[in-house]
Formats: C-alpha cells, structure tokens, sequence
C-alpha cells in the first residue's frame, strides 16, 4: 500500500476510534436496542411528547451506530480490495479502492466531527446574542461584522436566521442584536463561540487611519422545547416596554409595542421588537428568558462555570477567545485551542468550521477527563 494511502487508513481508523469513544459506543448499542424496544410498545403514543423524544432520540442513535458500522465495513473492504488488486496485479482495481477510501476518509471526518454533537441541548436551534464593547462606533461596526459572518455559516449550511432583536449604533454598526439559527445541531456546532472577540485593524472611521483594537461578546444559548420544565416566577421579572426601532417615515413603529425582560434573581436580560404587538414580543422574549435559563442550568451540570461567567465579564483586554487580525498582518487565531486561519476575509465570510470543530473537540476531551 502506498504511504498517502497507508495515512488516509490511520485517520480513517483514528476517526472511527473517536467515533466510538464519543458515543460510549457499548452503551450506545445497548440503549439503542431499548429504544427499539420502546418504539415497539403499543402505548407509546399514548403520551405525544414522550413519543417524539423517544423517536427523536432513536434516530439520532440509529444514525450514529448505522454510520460508524458502514466506515467500519467500507474501511475493511477497500484494504482487501488493494491487498487483492497488488497481488493480482489489477492496478484498475487498486486505484477504484483508494479513490474509495478518499471518499470514505471525508466522509470518516464529517462522522467524527458530528459525534462531538451528542449533548442534551445540541440538536436544537440557537440564539446568538452579540454586544458591541466600549469603543463606540469602532465596536458597534465590529460587532455587526461577527453578525454577518455568523449569518454567512447559516446560509452555507442551509440554516434560516431570524432577526430578534437589534440595537442600532449612532453612526454605524449595532450596539447589540439577537438572532436565531435554526437547522439541525445549530446549537451544538455554535456552542463554543460563547466569549469575547477581538479585531485589530485600521480604523475606517479614524480620518488619521490609526490602528484599533475593538471588542465585541457572543453569548449562544439553545431554544429549548416545550416540554423542558423551566420555572419563572412573576415575582421574579421586570418587564418593560419601549417603542421598536426603524428605519422611520411612514413605517416607523409608534407604540411602545418592544418588550425588555429582566430575570431578577440571575440578572439575565432579554428583548424583542421584531414582532407586531406587544403580546407577541412578550412571548418570544419569554422564550428567549427559558432558553437563557436552561443554557445556565446546562452548564451548571457541566460543571463549566466560567462559561456562565463569560457573559458577565469585562468585553475587553484578557478576556477573549479569538483575535481576527487585519493589520499589521492577517491572521485569525484561537486562544484556546491554537488553531490559526492566515485569510481574515474567508473568516468573516463565515469559514469558522476549523474552529468550531477545534473547539467542540478540546471541550468534549475536558469534558471526558473530569468524568475519569
């Protein structure tokens, strides 16, 4: 077996091994024959909602073993099909089973990337809230540039976004907004984005083209179903109205129709203005308040409190988890796990994959090491 082919073999294997180990692969086949034990039952439907998490569940499962089985098997029979070829010397024969096994090497690490999405909230959709920090319209305009790069990652994987709440800057950019991404594990593959984010460039809106250093915080947090119990006591919330922003004339919106919700207990704050009335706002702002909630209950149980700290810290100097780097050089580099992207452009155009599965990949080993 030639060496590059030998090496496509020791990914595929190593992949498949991480793979299995992600899933706790023994368990994961002994809770899989429940499940379908469970599917079987006449009175599953008898309760909807239990049903649908059985089903939901079972499904994802089935998908991850039936996968990994076939990379297993594809793997296995394309080393024999080379084996084969060699020692008949079939070069015809060989060269089908490597272009097999580079087709089955991609496939291998799209299977391991998506192993990593295997916690409780991450097949669901996400809100992805971002605040401008100090530096007025330099941040503003920074932060509405990570806004575009995250709507361009939906749009390349085939997620919808939904604008949910925007704060205009005075000159340009925003002060804060709040989208939604939903499509399958949008939470889980933008989970890690959570912190502050750091761009050095020249200033666009410095007549003396001086060099800025700007900031901006992401906070992620999952929409949760209906069926997740979160308790939120009236006592407990201050509500208040405001008047939606627009781009004004005739269209500009003249009742206080904006609602802000403040969860007093946490100090979690959240807002909408996107729908007509206020009933409407006050709802999906609810939503937002439950999902904010349950992301802290989430990281509670995983025992990751600075995650929860990160969106009460300083948008500053010491507390970011990538800097994007304009000039003097161009390079994107994440503080946490080293990884660098030497084109700036590509990133902001929302290439950020490397780094989400970098991220998703040092967070799922720490998570392993504080279970050892």
């Amino acid at each position: 077996m030639r060496p590059e082919i030998q090496a496509l073999v020791d990914e595929i294997r190593d992949a498949i091994a991480l793979i299995r180990r992600h899933l706790d692969w023994d368990n994961a086949v002994v809770r899989l024959d429940e499940l379908n034990a469970e599917a079987e039952r006449p009175d599953l439907w008898n309760d909807p909602t239990a049903a649908q998490k059985v089903m939901r569940e079972r499904t994802r499962l089935e998908a991850a073993v039936r996968d990994t089985k076939a990379l297993e098997q594809g793997l296995a029979d394309n080393i024999d099909l080379i084996e084969l070829g060699e020692a008949e010397g079939e070069q015809s024969i060989v060269d089908e089973a490597e272009q097999a096994l580079r087709d089955l090497h991609a496939r291998s690490q799209r299977s391991r990337l998506a192993s990593l999405l295997s916690g409780e909230a991450d097949a669901n959709d996400a809100f992805v809230e971002i605040h401008a920090g100090a530096g007025g319209t330099e941040a503003q305009d920074w932060a509405e540039m990570l806004l575009r790069m995250y709507a361009r990652w939906a749009e390349a994987r085939g997620y919808k976004t939904q604008l949910i709440e925007e704060s205009p800057g005075e000159e340009a950019g925003l002060k804060s907004v709040t989208i939604r991404v939903s499509g399958d594990n949008a939470y889980g593959w933008l989970k890690t984005e959570s912190g502050v984010h750091r761009l050095v460039r020249i200033s666009p809106f410095d007549s003396q083209a001086r060099r800025q250093t700007s900031f901006a915080s992401v906070w992620i947090y999952p929409v949760v179903d209906e069926d997740i119990e979160i308790e939120i006591l009236d006592k407990d919330l201050r509500i208040d109205t405001y008047r939606a922003s627009g781009a004004g004339g005739q269209h500009v919106n003249k009742t206080d129709s904006a609602v802000r919700m403040t969860h007093l207990p946490s100090g979690i704050v959240v807002a909408c203005q996107t729908e007509r009335s206020q009933h409407q706002n006050r709802d999906r702002a609810m939503e937002m308040l439950r999902a904010r909630l349950y992301e802290a209950e989430l990281q509670k149980r995983e025992a990751e409190s600075q995650a929860i700290e990160a969106g009460k810290s300083d948008i500053g100097w010491g507390h970011q988890i990538r800097s994007y780097v304009l000039q003097p050089y161009q390079m994107v580099k994440d503080l946490r796990t080293g990884v660098e992207k030497g084109n700036p452009t590509a990133v902001l155009d929302g290439d950020i994959d490397d780094f989400l599965a970098a991220s998703l990949a040092a967070k799922a080993g720490s998570q392993r090491e504080t279970a050892d």
